[in-house]
């Protein structure tokens, strides 16, 4: 017989993106949600999958899907389509999940938790907020990205009304939640510049990647081997950017310094995922007539490992103004595969920290193209030196010492039953 105190209790989850979407946020939460299933009763209220713009047909006949994946339970809404280089079309779909969030909060049971991360940026705050006073429970706020601090970094909108309304409305999230999560060392820092001497009650704990599916392999490998025969990286040195191709990494301008190589035959640009500036940087290809670089995909989970493993040498990238803001969880990747970084992260940054402590590859300031363009070559001349492959057995050793996947969940599941 189960007493009142081992009683499993429910948390409801509000994931803007869930399995088998791509997001990096998304993978983030399902494997929280499927890693403190032992420990909760775990609801997920998330859109139906739709991170890449379009949505299959099955999802398009109903306002709310009911599944359960891995012991979790599943609430899908529908989102229309929408184009991610346009952005009312991308505020349309963003709204449409937060209000049929909201609605179906009201067709879930009790709850003794809500948790939510900073995604869509404010709204995703502003859902915990509705959906702990709705079902009158602890609110856990998860910020993966500080907004309007990211918005303001790379200049997405210079107005000053709306960016005072995103941080008054962020703050107040901040100040409802129970406990606050941010998932850099750097990003307590912004947290309390926020706030000063009222900081609301906060803990950190780092992202991850699951290190058992993601390994090193041999380039032998015959799935590596298929990867890269696909998209014409065969014989090539590598040099990879696997992840969201959007705003906030300066990818246009890093691109015109990889151009600077073009005749460098046997080496090879790999750009896998999609993004708000991908369409950009393939017409630069076009105009310039760049055949070293190479535009891939978004790969399923299954895939990712064979695809990391392609890449010789993994860009690890954030635009100045990040730091403290935003981490790019790709760096646990990289690791997980023991591949070395190429760094462009700013002092001080979580991920910069991360890679300086693991000496896993080498860094250079966001902006300064010539030490970044230096770093390539350095790369490039020093290729078949067993000091470059020994920066990714040393951040492969660093994570699995550090930065595991089990130990962050445990840390996130103390921290909920400890409310």
């Amino acid at each position: 017989m189960e007493t009142r105190s081992n009683i499993k209790k429910n948390i409801l989850i509000y994931a803007h993106y869930y399995y088998p979407d791509v997001a990096s946020t998304g993978q983030i939460l399902t494997d929280l949600a499927e890693g403190i299933s032992n420990d909760f009763n775990v609801t997920i209220i998330c859109t139906v999958p739709s991170y890449t713009g379009s949505i299959d047909k099955k999802y398009k006949t109903k306002k709310f899907y009911l599944e359960k994946i891995n012991g979790v339970h599943v609430v899908r809404v529908r989102v229309p389509e929408f184009d991610k280089t346009k952005s009312f079309s991308r505020v349309r779909n963003i709204l449409s999940y937060f209000f049929a969030a909201i609605s179906a909060t009201r067709k879930v049971g009790h709850q003794d938790y809500v948790f939510t991360i900073s995604q869509p940026p404010v709204l995703g705050g502003l859902l915990g907020v509705i959906g702990s006073s709705i079902k009158r429970c602890k609110l856990i706020y998860n910020i993966q990205d500080f907004n309007p601090e990211q918005v303001e970094a790379v200049s997405f909108t210079k107005n000053k009304l709306i960016l005072r309304a995103m941080m008054a409305l962020d703050k107040y999230s901040c100040k409802k939640a129970d406990k606050v999560i941010v998932v850099g060392r750097d990003m307590v820092e912004t947290l309390k510049k926020r706030f000063g001497n009222k900081v609301p009650s906060y803990t950190y704990i780092n992202n991850w990647i699951n290190e058992k599916e993601i390994v090193p392999l041999s380039k032998d490998d015959a799935k590596v081997r298929q990867f890269k025969d696909r998209y014409g990286l065969t014989g090539k040195y590598v040099f990879m950017y696997s992840g969201n191709i959007g705003l906030y990494y300066d990818l246009p301008k890093l691109q015109e310094i990889m151009a600077k190589f073009a005749d460098e035959k046997d080496v090879a640009f790999a750009f896998v995922g999609q993004g708000t500036v991908l369409g950009e940087m393939k017409e630069y290809c076009k105009i310039n007539n760049l055949g070293n670089m190479v535009f891939i995909p978004y790969q399923d989970k299954e895939e990712l490992v064979y695809s990391l493993n392609a890449g010789d040498v993994h860009f690890v990238v954030n635009a100045k103004g990040i730091k403290g803001v935003s981490v790019p969880s790709k760096i646990y990747g990289v690791m997980a595969a023991g591949k070395p970084v190429l760094g462009i992260l700013e002092k001080g940054s979580e991920a910069r920290m991360i890679l300086e402590d693991a000496g896993c590859g080498i860094v250079s300031e966001p902006g300064d193209y010539k030490a970044f363009e230096e770093n390539i070559r350095y790369f490039i001349d020093h290729r078949l030196d067993d000091s470059i492959i020994e920066m990714g057995t040393k951040g492969r050793k660093y994570l699995e010492a550090n930065l595991t996947k089990e130990l962050s969940i445990r840390k996130y599941s103390e921290i909920i039953k400890s409310l």
